[in-house]
């Protein structure tokens, strides 16, 4: 997540141990990761443990709504206040991105997306009466060197990667 320079590092690098999914529960697999949160480390259990530390780190047993208060709402506030933001998600097909970011439909299982416009509207919704509010946002998947804009009409075209040496 990008901060604004009022922090003293502008980008935060988060893990999270991604809950077993109904089956990998019925084939018997166990999580070899152990998030101690604590600390910001994340430890892989096997032949050697490995140790790494993030700025932040969830075990697989933390809610949609506490891995949005930790890693989106601070960029979100910023946001209103009228810096950039952005929110990341990145790691290997199956690692838990879009539960992530999209979540359920239930309340309790809603993702950073969802999250985030729901902060934005009640903002503008406890301030519209002095200010007014513009509200853009991009939602891109980049996968196998391929770029999509999610919020396209037609999200399954690929867009162009253009590279520019002015800046």
């Amino acid at each position: 997540r990008i901060m604004p320079n009022n922090n003293k590092e502008s980008i935060k690098v988060v893990f999270r141990v991604r809950p077993l999914n109904s089956k990998e529960q019925q084939q018997g697999r166990q999580i070899a990761t152990v998030a101690h949160e604590k600390e910001g480390v994340i430890e892989i259990q096997g032949d050697a443990t490995k140790r790494f530390t993030f700025d932040a780190v969830f075990s697989d047993q933390s809610t949609q709504r506490q891995i949005y208060d930790v890693c989106a709402a601070p960029v979100v506030q910023s946001v209103l206040e009228g810096y950039n933001g952005t929110v990341f998600a990145y790691g290997q097909t199956g690692a838990g991105k879009t539960h992530t970011m999209e979540g359920q439909n239930e309340p309790s299982s809603k993702g950073i997306i969802p999250n985030t416009f729901e902060h934005i509207y009640d903002h503008i919704a406890l301030n519209s009466t002095k200010d007014r509010y513009l509200v853009r946002a991009s939602y891109y998947e980049i996968y196998n060197e391929e770029i999509r804009d999610l919020l396209s009409q037609t999200p399954q075209r690929s867009l162009d990667l253009k590279e520019s040496s002015g800046s």
